[in-house]
Protein backbone atom coordinates (compact mmCIF):
# COMPACT_ATOMS: atom_id res chain seq x y z
CA UNK A 1 0.00 0.00 0.00
CA UNK A 2 1.09 3.76 -0.89
CA UNK A 3 -1.10 5.57 1.01
CA UNK A 4 -1.25 7.10 5.00
CA UNK A 5 -0.59 4.21 7.70
CA UNK A 6 -2.64 6.82 10.02
CA UNK A 7 -5.10 9.35 8.61
CA UNK A 8 -7.64 11.84 10.30
CA UNK A 9 -9.40 14.57 9.33
CA UNK A 10 -12.69 16.82 10.63
CA UNK A 11 -11.12 16.62 13.95
CA UNK A 12 -12.85 18.10 16.79
CA UNK A 13 -12.99 18.49 20.00
CA UNK A 14 -14.59 20.95 22.37
CA UNK A 15 -14.32 21.07 26.76
CA UNK A 16 -16.92 23.48 27.87
CA UNK A 17 -16.74 26.80 26.44
CA UNK A 18 -13.27 25.69 25.21
CA UNK A 19 -12.29 24.80 21.34
CA UNK A 20 -9.69 22.57 21.94
CA UNK A 21 -9.16 21.35 18.45
CA UNK A 22 -11.18 22.54 15.36
CA UNK A 23 -11.23 20.51 11.89
CA UNK A 24 -7.69 19.26 12.33
CA UNK A 25 -6.33 16.92 9.62
CA UNK A 26 -3.21 14.84 10.06
CA UNK A 27 -1.63 12.20 8.00
CA UNK A 28 1.29 9.70 8.59
CA UNK A 29 2.68 7.33 5.71
CA UNK A 30 4.80 4.28 6.39
CA UNK A 31 8.47 4.56 6.91
CA UNK A 32 7.79 8.39 8.30
CA UNK A 33 9.12 10.47 11.25
CA UNK A 34 5.81 12.70 11.32
CA UNK A 35 6.51 15.60 13.52
CA UNK A 36 3.79 17.65 15.96
CA UNK A 37 4.66 20.77 17.37
CA UNK A 38 2.93 23.71 18.17
CA UNK A 39 3.15 26.03 21.55
CA UNK A 40 1.83 25.05 25.25
CA UNK A 41 -2.18 25.04 25.14
CA UNK A 42 -2.09 24.71 21.09
CA UNK A 43 -4.25 20.75 21.29
CA UNK A 44 -1.12 18.10 20.54
CA UNK A 45 -2.01 16.72 23.50
CA UNK A 46 -5.20 16.64 23.42
CA UNK A 47 -5.03 15.00 19.62
CA UNK A 48 -2.31 12.29 21.31
CA UNK A 49 -5.18 11.30 24.24
CA UNK A 50 -8.08 11.18 21.33
CA UNK A 51 -6.14 8.76 19.14
CA UNK A 52 -5.70 7.17 22.45
CA UNK A 53 -9.08 6.73 22.96
CA UNK A 54 -9.34 8.56 26.33
CA UNK A 55 -11.21 11.60 25.02
CA UNK A 56 -13.78 11.33 22.59
CA UNK A 57 -14.13 13.42 19.42
CA UNK A 58 -16.44 15.56 18.30
CA UNK A 59 -19.00 13.42 15.50
CA UNK A 60 -18.08 13.91 12.32
CA UNK A 61 -14.29 12.93 12.92
CA UNK A 62 -13.05 10.27 9.82
CA UNK A 63 -9.70 7.95 11.41
CA UNK A 64 -8.78 5.75 9.26
CA UNK A 65 -5.46 2.74 9.57
CA UNK A 66 -4.33 1.22 6.36
CA UNK A 67 -7.03 2.70 4.31
CA UNK A 68 -9.97 0.77 6.94
CA UNK A 69 -11.69 3.24 9.06
CA UNK A 70 -11.81 2.76 12.73
CA UNK A 71 -13.81 4.37 15.51
CA UNK A 72 -11.96 6.88 17.45
CA UNK A 73 -14.35 6.10 20.55
CA UNK A 74 -13.76 2.71 20.56
CA UNK A 75 -10.42 0.93 22.37
CA UNK A 76 -9.95 -1.95 20.43
CA UNK A 77 -6.95 -4.63 21.06
CA UNK A 78 -6.10 -4.95 17.17
CA UNK A 79 -6.27 -0.95 16.72
CA UNK A 80 -3.79 -0.48 19.50
CA UNK A 81 -1.72 -3.60 18.31
CA UNK A 82 -1.02 -0.98 15.36
CA UNK A 83 -0.97 2.72 17.66
CA UNK A 84 1.57 2.63 20.34
CA UNK A 85 1.64 5.52 22.55
CA UNK A 86 4.57 6.58 24.67
CA UNK A 87 2.47 9.64 26.62
CA UNK A 88 4.19 12.74 27.86
CA UNK A 89 2.83 11.66 31.74
CA UNK A 90 5.04 7.89 30.37
CA UNK A 91 1.82 6.14 32.31
CA UNK A 92 3.80 4.35 34.72
CA UNK A 93 2.50 2.58 38.10
CA UNK A 94 5.63 4.24 40.44
CA UNK A 95 5.18 1.24 43.10
CA UNK A 96 5.69 -1.67 40.57
CA UNK A 97 8.65 -2.34 39.05
CA UNK A 98 9.67 -2.32 35.65
CA UNK A 99 8.46 -6.13 35.17
CA UNK A 100 5.43 -5.19 36.54
CA UNK A 101 4.64 -2.76 34.68
CA UNK A 102 5.74 -3.86 31.44
CA UNK A 103 3.29 -7.08 32.11
CA UNK A 104 0.11 -4.55 33.17
CA UNK A 105 0.39 -4.27 29.15
CA UNK A 106 1.13 -7.26 27.66
CA UNK A 107 0.21 -10.04 30.48
CA UNK A 108 2.86 -12.18 32.78
CA UNK A 109 4.20 -15.43 31.01
CA UNK A 110 3.03 -18.52 33.08
CA UNK A 111 3.41 -21.94 33.49
CA UNK A 112 0.63 -24.47 32.46
CA UNK A 113 -0.63 -24.23 36.38
CA UNK A 114 -0.83 -20.29 36.18
CA UNK A 115 2.37 -19.32 38.26
CA UNK A 116 4.43 -16.88 37.09
CA UNK A 117 8.05 -17.31 35.41
CA UNK A 118 9.99 -14.78 37.14
CA UNK A 119 12.90 -15.41 35.27
CA UNK A 120 11.47 -15.22 32.11
CA UNK A 121 9.71 -11.85 32.83
CA UNK A 122 13.02 -10.49 34.26
CA UNK A 123 15.04 -11.83 30.69
CA UNK A 124 12.01 -10.29 29.00
CA UNK A 125 12.30 -7.02 30.21
CA UNK A 126 15.71 -6.42 30.88
CA UNK A 127 16.18 -7.33 26.77
CA UNK A 128 13.89 -4.56 26.39
CA UNK A 129 15.13 -2.14 28.69
CA UNK A 130 19.06 -2.79 27.74
CA UNK A 131 18.58 -1.37 24.58
CA UNK A 132 19.19 2.08 26.05
CA UNK A 133 22.17 1.13 28.03
CA UNK A 134 21.04 2.65 31.64
CA UNK A 135 21.89 -0.04 33.66
CA UNK A 136 17.81 -0.40 34.87
CA UNK A 137 16.95 -2.47 37.98
CA UNK A 138 13.87 -4.29 36.65
CA UNK A 139 13.43 -5.27 39.83
CA UNK A 140 13.00 -2.21 41.50
CA UNK A 141 9.93 0.26 42.31
CA UNK A 142 10.43 2.79 40.00
CA UNK A 143 9.59 5.41 42.09
CA UNK A 144 12.64 4.76 42.68
CA UNK A 145 14.13 5.30 39.61
CA UNK A 146 15.24 8.46 37.73
CA UNK A 147 13.25 10.66 35.22
CA UNK A 148 15.59 9.19 32.39
CA UNK A 149 14.92 5.98 33.59
CA UNK A 150 11.23 5.62 33.97
CA UNK A 151 11.35 7.38 30.43
CA UNK A 152 12.86 4.46 28.83
CA UNK A 153 10.90 1.82 31.22
CA UNK A 154 7.85 3.68 29.44
CA UNK A 155 9.33 3.46 25.83
CA UNK A 156 10.02 -0.05 26.36
CA UNK A 157 6.28 -1.03 27.61
CA UNK A 158 5.15 0.84 24.03
CA UNK A 159 7.68 -1.06 21.54
CA UNK A 160 7.45 -4.75 23.36
CA UNK A 161 5.98 -7.30 20.56
CA UNK A 162 6.73 -4.52 18.17
CA UNK A 163 7.95 -6.07 15.28
CA UNK A 164 7.95 -3.52 12.47
CA UNK A 165 4.70 -3.87 10.81
CA UNK A 166 2.91 -1.62 9.15
CA UNK A 167 1.53 0.35 12.32
CA UNK A 168 2.77 4.25 14.33
CA UNK A 169 4.35 4.59 17.13
CA UNK A 170 3.07 7.96 18.69
CA UNK A 171 6.05 9.44 21.42
CA UNK A 172 5.26 12.34 23.02
CA UNK A 173 7.51 14.73 24.42
CA UNK A 174 9.60 11.55 25.12
CA UNK A 175 13.38 13.17 25.73
CA UNK A 176 12.31 16.14 27.90
CA UNK A 177 14.27 14.83 30.52
CA UNK A 178 16.89 12.74 28.63
CA UNK A 179 21.05 14.10 28.12
CA UNK A 180 22.57 14.13 24.59
CA UNK A 181 23.57 10.31 24.90
CA UNK A 182 20.28 8.98 25.73
CA UNK A 183 18.44 11.64 23.29
CA UNK A 184 21.08 9.81 20.55
CA UNK A 185 20.14 6.21 21.41
CA UNK A 186 16.45 6.90 21.47
CA UNK A 187 16.90 8.49 17.77
CA UNK A 188 18.25 5.42 16.21
CA UNK A 189 15.85 3.11 17.60
CA UNK A 190 13.27 5.57 16.06
CA UNK A 191 14.75 5.39 12.80
CA UNK A 192 14.87 2.03 12.97
CA UNK A 193 11.08 1.61 13.51
CA UNK A 194 10.93 3.91 10.41
CA UNK A 195 13.30 2.10 8.48
CA UNK A 196 10.93 -1.03 9.42
CA UNK A 197 8.20 0.79 7.51
CA UNK A 198 6.54 1.53 10.69
CA UNK A 199 5.22 5.19 10.67
CA UNK A 200 6.07 7.33 13.81
CA UNK A 201 4.13 10.66 14.89
CA UNK A 202 7.14 12.35 17.11
CA UNK A 203 5.47 15.51 19.66
CA UNK A 204 8.27 17.22 20.69
CA UNK A 205 9.02 21.20 21.51
CA UNK A 206 12.78 21.10 20.78
CA UNK A 207 13.17 22.02 17.44
CA UNK A 208 16.68 20.31 16.85
CA UNK A 209 14.94 16.96 17.42
CA UNK A 210 12.64 18.42 14.72
CA UNK A 211 15.80 19.13 11.89
CA UNK A 212 17.76 16.17 12.92
CA UNK A 213 15.09 13.25 13.07
CA UNK A 214 11.65 14.48 11.19
CA UNK A 215 10.35 13.79 7.92
CA UNK A 216 7.44 16.33 7.76
CA UNK A 217 5.98 18.65 10.40
CA UNK A 218 2.91 19.41 11.09
CA UNK A 219 2.22 22.88 13.37
CA UNK A 220 -0.90 23.27 14.85
CA UNK A 221 -1.92 26.40 16.75
CA UNK A 222 -4.98 27.25 18.71
CA UNK A 223 -6.45 24.08 18.37
CA UNK A 224 -6.21 24.07 14.21
CA UNK A 225 -3.85 22.60 11.66
CA UNK A 226 -1.72 25.66 10.42
CA UNK A 227 0.39 23.77 8.00
CA UNK A 228 1.93 20.85 7.17
CA UNK A 229 5.49 20.76 5.16
CA UNK A 230 8.51 18.71 4.54
CA UNK A 231 11.18 19.57 7.61
CA UNK A 232 13.95 20.03 4.65
CA UNK A 233 12.01 23.09 3.33
CA UNK A 234 12.11 25.07 6.49
CA UNK A 235 14.33 26.94 8.81
CA UNK A 236 14.28 27.01 12.66
CA UNK A 237 13.05 30.64 12.44
CA UNK A 238 10.69 29.80 10.03
CA UNK A 239 9.06 27.34 12.13
CA UNK A 240 9.50 29.11 15.12
CA UNK A 241 6.92 31.83 12.77
CA UNK A 242 4.54 29.32 11.97
CA UNK A 243 3.88 28.34 15.62
CA UNK A 244 3.78 31.51 16.87
CA UNK A 245 2.39 33.46 13.86
CA UNK A 246 4.60 35.99 13.99
CA UNK A 247 7.81 36.62 13.66
CA UNK A 248 9.94 35.76 16.58
CA UNK A 249 13.90 35.53 17.73
CA UNK A 250 14.65 31.71 18.13
CA UNK A 251 18.37 32.00 19.88
CA UNK A 252 18.14 33.37 23.68
CA UNK A 253 20.62 35.78 24.14
CA UNK A 254 23.96 34.88 25.60
CA UNK A 255 24.42 35.98 28.73
CA UNK A 256 26.91 38.65 29.72
CA UNK A 257 30.10 37.37 32.38
CA UNK A 258 29.34 37.50 35.85
CA UNK A 259 31.24 39.56 38.12
CA UNK A 260 32.41 37.33 41.08
CA UNK A 261 30.46 39.28 43.96
CA UNK A 262 30.21 38.26 47.12
CA UNK A 263 28.87 34.48 47.79
CA UNK A 264 25.15 33.93 48.38
CA UNK A 265 25.44 30.57 49.10
CA UNK A 266 28.38 28.10 49.89
CA UNK A 267 28.11 24.36 49.82
CA UNK A 268 31.42 21.98 51.01
CA UNK A 269 31.63 18.37 50.66
CA UNK A 270 28.00 17.57 49.67
CA UNK A 271 27.54 13.86 49.90
CA UNK A 272 24.40 12.39 48.84
CA UNK A 273 23.45 9.48 46.23
CA UNK A 274 26.43 9.28 43.82
CA UNK A 275 27.86 12.54 45.00
CA UNK A 276 31.00 12.68 46.33
CA UNK A 277 32.36 15.76 48.10
CA UNK A 278 30.71 18.11 45.90
CA UNK A 279 31.60 21.71 46.75
CA UNK A 280 31.01 25.24 45.37
CA UNK A 281 30.50 28.91 46.12
CA UNK A 282 27.36 30.55 44.29
CA UNK A 283 27.82 34.28 43.92
CA UNK A 284 24.67 37.04 44.09
CA UNK A 285 23.22 37.31 40.90
CA UNK A 286 25.26 34.42 39.28
CA UNK A 287 23.60 31.73 36.86
CA UNK A 288 25.51 28.58 38.02
CA UNK A 289 24.76 25.21 35.56
CA UNK A 290 25.38 21.64 36.87
CA UNK A 291 25.64 18.91 34.02
CA UNK A 292 26.64 15.78 33.39
CA UNK A 293 25.67 12.35 31.93
CA UNK A 294 22.86 10.21 33.60
CA UNK A 295 23.61 8.83 36.88
CA UNK A 296 27.04 11.29 37.43
CA UNK A 297 25.14 12.51 40.34
CA UNK A 298 24.69 16.42 38.57
CA UNK A 299 20.65 16.05 39.08
CA UNK A 300 20.70 15.23 42.91
CA UNK A 301 22.56 18.48 43.92
CA UNK A 302 19.16 20.89 43.49
CA UNK A 303 17.71 18.26 45.69
CA UNK A 304 20.42 18.09 48.22
CA UNK A 305 21.07 21.73 47.90
CA UNK A 306 17.18 22.45 49.01
CA UNK A 307 17.11 19.74 51.54
CA UNK A 308 14.69 17.65 49.23
CA UNK A 309 16.45 14.61 48.41
CA UNK A 310 15.05 11.34 50.07
CA UNK A 311 18.35 9.35 51.01
CA UNK A 312 21.12 10.25 53.49
CA UNK A 313 23.11 13.48 52.80
CA UNK A 314 26.06 14.88 54.57
CA UNK A 315 28.02 18.25 54.27
CA UNK A 316 27.51 21.80 55.12
CA UNK A 317 25.69 24.85 53.65
CA UNK A 318 26.11 28.67 54.47
CA UNK A 319 23.27 31.04 53.35
CA UNK A 320 25.72 34.04 53.60
CA UNK A 321 23.92 36.92 54.14
CA UNK A 322 21.70 34.94 56.25
CA UNK A 323 24.33 33.46 59.51
CA UNK A 324 27.64 33.16 59.77
CA UNK A 325 27.13 29.29 61.13
CA UNK A 326 27.22 26.44 58.95
CA UNK A 327 24.11 24.36 58.49
CA UNK A 328 24.53 20.46 58.34
CA UNK A 329 23.12 19.47 54.93
CA UNK A 330 20.65 16.95 56.20
CA UNK A 331 19.42 19.81 57.78
CA UNK A 332 19.04 22.36 54.71
CA UNK A 333 14.88 21.79 54.25
CA UNK A 334 15.43 24.61 57.46
CA UNK A 335 16.95 27.20 55.17
CA UNK A 336 14.09 27.70 52.60
CA UNK A 337 15.38 27.41 49.52
CA UNK A 338 12.53 26.92 47.08
CA UNK A 339 13.15 24.27 44.47
CA UNK A 340 11.50 23.84 40.67
CA UNK A 341 11.90 19.91 40.39
CA UNK A 342 12.92 17.75 37.11
CA UNK A 343 9.15 15.81 37.58
CA UNK A 344 6.48 18.39 37.28
CA UNK A 345 3.61 16.04 37.19
CA UNK A 346 4.98 13.85 40.04
CA UNK A 347 7.15 16.37 42.35
CA UNK A 348 5.76 20.26 41.30
CA UNK A 349 1.94 20.24 41.34
CA UNK A 350 -0.74 19.03 43.49
CA UNK A 351 -3.73 17.73 40.65
CA UNK A 352 -6.42 18.20 43.03
CA UNK A 353 -5.64 21.76 43.78
CA UNK A 354 -6.50 24.88 42.01
CA UNK A 355 -3.68 26.98 40.11
CA UNK A 356 -3.82 29.90 43.09
CA UNK A 357 -3.42 26.73 45.95
CA UNK A 358 -0.83 25.53 44.23
CA UNK A 359 1.09 29.16 43.75
CA UNK A 360 0.70 30.12 47.20
CA UNK A 361 0.45 26.72 48.88
CA UNK A 362 4.09 27.51 51.05
CA UNK A 363 3.13 31.07 51.55
CA UNK A 364 -0.28 30.37 53.71
CA UNK A 365 1.94 31.74 57.10
CA UNK A 366 2.23 35.22 55.52
CA UNK A 367 -1.18 34.96 54.36
CA UNK A 368 -2.84 34.32 57.74
CA UNK A 369 -4.80 36.54 60.09
CA UNK A 370 -3.44 36.76 63.75
CA UNK A 371 -6.29 34.37 64.59
CA UNK A 372 -4.89 31.59 62.46
CA UNK A 373 -7.71 31.78 59.66
CA UNK A 374 -6.81 32.11 56.35
CA UNK A 375 -7.02 35.82 54.58
CA UNK A 376 -8.63 34.92 51.21
CA UNK A 377 -8.73 38.11 49.59
CA UNK A 378 -5.29 38.37 50.06
CA UNK A 379 -4.43 35.13 49.03
CA UNK A 380 -6.56 35.65 46.10
CA UNK A 381 -4.87 39.11 45.23
CA UNK A 382 -1.50 37.17 45.63
CA UNK A 383 -1.80 34.53 43.15
CA UNK A 384 -3.32 36.69 40.54
CA UNK A 385 -0.29 38.92 41.15
CA UNK A 386 1.75 36.14 39.97
CA UNK A 387 -0.15 34.80 37.49
CA UNK A 388 0.02 37.71 36.25
CA UNK A 389 3.29 38.24 36.32
CA UNK A 390 4.47 35.02 35.01
CA UNK A 391 1.72 35.28 31.94
CA UNK A 392 -0.38 31.44 33.02
CA UNK A 393 -3.06 31.20 31.07
CA UNK A 394 -5.94 28.53 31.30
CA UNK A 395 -9.04 27.43 29.19
CA UNK A 396 -11.40 29.42 30.77
CA UNK A 397 -9.86 32.60 31.38
CA UNK A 398 -9.75 32.17 35.44
CA UNK A 399 -6.52 31.04 36.35
CA UNK A 400 -6.78 30.90 39.76
CA UNK A 401 -9.61 29.26 40.00
CA UNK A 402 -8.90 26.91 37.38
CA UNK A 403 -7.67 23.09 38.30
CA UNK A 404 -4.06 23.20 37.71
CA UNK A 405 -4.16 19.83 35.39
CA UNK A 406 -6.77 21.67 32.89
CA UNK A 407 -3.32 23.85 32.28
CA UNK A 408 -0.85 22.96 29.54
CA UNK A 409 2.96 21.51 30.59
CA UNK A 410 4.33 24.98 29.78
CA UNK A 411 1.57 26.97 32.11
CA UNK A 412 1.85 24.73 34.88
CA UNK A 413 5.80 25.06 34.82
CA UNK A 414 4.92 28.81 34.67
CA UNK A 415 2.51 28.19 38.03
CA UNK A 416 5.85 26.16 39.63
CA UNK A 417 8.49 28.88 38.90
CA UNK A 418 5.84 31.50 40.29
CA UNK A 419 5.51 29.70 43.58
CA UNK A 420 9.34 29.60 43.98
CA UNK A 421 10.02 33.42 42.81
CA UNK A 422 6.59 34.51 44.98
CA UNK A 423 9.04 33.26 48.31
CA UNK A 424 11.71 35.77 47.70
CA UNK A 425 14.49 33.17 47.67
CA UNK A 426 18.21 34.78 48.17
CA UNK A 427 18.93 31.49 46.19
CA UNK A 428 16.53 29.79 43.17
CA UNK A 429 17.11 26.55 42.39
CA UNK A 430 15.80 24.73 38.93
CA UNK A 431 16.39 20.70 37.95
CA UNK A 432 15.36 20.49 33.71
CA UNK A 433 13.56 23.47 33.99
CA UNK A 434 12.42 23.48 30.54
CA UNK A 435 11.54 20.00 30.10
CA UNK A 436 8.21 19.50 28.00
CA UNK A 437 7.65 23.46 27.37
CA UNK A 438 7.63 24.97 23.65
CA UNK A 439 9.83 27.24 22.36
CA UNK A 440 7.84 30.34 23.04
CA UNK A 441 7.38 29.44 27.29
CA UNK A 442 11.23 28.47 27.25
CA UNK A 443 12.23 31.98 26.24
CA UNK A 444 9.68 33.33 28.75
CA UNK A 445 11.07 31.64 31.35
CA UNK A 446 14.63 32.05 30.95
CA UNK A 447 13.69 35.88 30.85
CA UNK A 448 12.19 35.46 34.10
CA UNK A 449 15.33 33.68 35.71
CA UNK A 450 17.63 36.20 34.09
CA UNK A 451 15.51 39.07 35.53
CA UNK A 452 15.69 37.16 38.76
CA UNK A 453 19.28 37.22 38.81
CA UNK A 454 19.38 40.86 37.69
CA UNK A 455 18.04 41.50 41.06
CA UNK A 456 20.67 39.74 43.06
CA UNK A 457 19.43 36.66 43.42
CA UNK A 458 21.19 33.21 43.18
CA UNK A 459 20.50 30.72 40.09
CA UNK A 460 21.40 26.95 40.37
CA UNK A 461 20.63 25.56 37.03
CA UNK A 462 21.03 21.41 36.81
CA UNK A 463 19.90 20.57 33.01
CA UNK A 464 20.53 17.63 31.00
CA UNK A 465 19.56 20.07 27.85
CA UNK A 466 22.39 22.11 26.37
CA UNK A 467 20.36 24.50 25.21
CA UNK A 468 19.55 25.81 28.59
CA UNK A 469 23.22 25.66 29.77
CA UNK A 470 24.10 27.82 26.60
CA UNK A 471 21.25 30.37 27.29
CA UNK A 472 21.25 30.70 30.61
CA UNK A 473 24.44 30.20 33.08
CA UNK A 474 27.30 32.14 33.26
CA UNK A 475 29.51 29.27 34.69
CA UNK A 476 28.79 25.34 34.13
CA UNK A 477 29.93 22.81 36.43
CA UNK A 478 30.17 19.38 34.92
CA UNK A 479 30.05 16.70 37.22
CA UNK A 480 31.38 12.93 36.42
CA UNK A 481 31.38 10.24 38.83
CA UNK A 482 29.69 11.93 41.90
CA UNK A 483 32.57 14.80 41.33
CA UNK A 484 33.01 17.68 39.56
CA UNK A 485 35.51 17.27 36.74
CA UNK A 486 35.46 20.46 34.91
CA UNK A 487 34.32 24.05 35.73
CA UNK A 488 33.29 26.27 32.40
CA UNK A 489 32.96 29.87 32.40
CA UNK A 490 32.19 32.77 29.97
CA UNK A 491 33.00 32.04 26.45
CA UNK A 492 34.35 29.09 26.60
CA UNK A 493 30.72 27.29 27.32
CA UNK A 494 29.59 25.62 23.77
CA UNK A 495 27.92 22.94 23.16
CA UNK A 496 30.98 21.00 21.86
CA UNK A 497 32.72 21.70 25.33
CA UNK A 498 29.60 20.84 26.94
CA UNK A 499 29.22 17.29 25.73
CA UNK A 500 32.93 16.94 25.41
CA UNK A 501 33.15 17.58 29.67
CA UNK A 502 30.37 15.53 30.34
CA UNK A 503 31.54 12.04 28.30
CA UNK A 504 35.11 12.85 29.73
CA UNK A 505 36.21 13.17 26.06
CA UNK A 506 37.53 16.64 26.75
Amino acid sequence: MTGPVLRVAALSKRFGGTQALKDVELEVSPGEIHALIGPNGSGKSTLIKILAGYHHAEPGAVAELDGEPFDLGQVSLSRHDRLRFVHQELGLVGELSAIDNLALRQGFARTAFGNIRWPEMEKRTSALVERFGLGIDVGRPLATATPVQRTVVAIAAALQGWEGHRGVLVLDEPTAVLPPGEVARLFDIVRELRDAGAGVLYVSHRMDEIFALADRVTVIRGGRRIATRAVAELTPRALAELMAGEEMETDHRPPSPASRADPVLEVRDLWAGPLRGVGFDLARGERLGVTGLVGSGHEIVPYAVCGAHPGPVSGRLRLSEGSERWTEARDAGGLGLPLVPADRAQEGVIGDFSVGENLTLPLLDRLRARSGRLRRRRESALAEDWIRRVGVRTPDGRPADARITTLSGGNQQKVVMARCLAQRPPVLTLCEPTAGVDIATRLHLYDLIEHQAAAGTGVIVSSSDTQDLLALCTRVLVVRDGRIAREISGRDITESTLVHAMEGTD
